[in-house]
């Protein structure tokens, strides 16, 4: 199930790496990346996150 408006929010952190932050439509962070060198990078991340989310698996490890 896609949520209606949720947001990936671009942005660069402290030590000048970029950084995503998945907000839902209440504007809660449902989700906070690692730190990125480039914001090419940044937005590959994102692009995996959208390829992969609806498929993956929960594992308790």
């Amino acid at each position: 199930m896609a949520m209606d408006n949720a947001k990936f929010e671009v942005y660069k952190d402290s030590k000048g790496e970029y950084r995503f932050r998945l907000k839902a439509p209440n504007g809660e962070i449902i989700a906070a990346s690692e730190g990125y060198t480039s914001k090419q990078a940044c937005l590959n991340g994102i692009d995996a996150i959208k390829k992969y989310a609806l498929n993956a698996n929960v594992e308790e490890v």
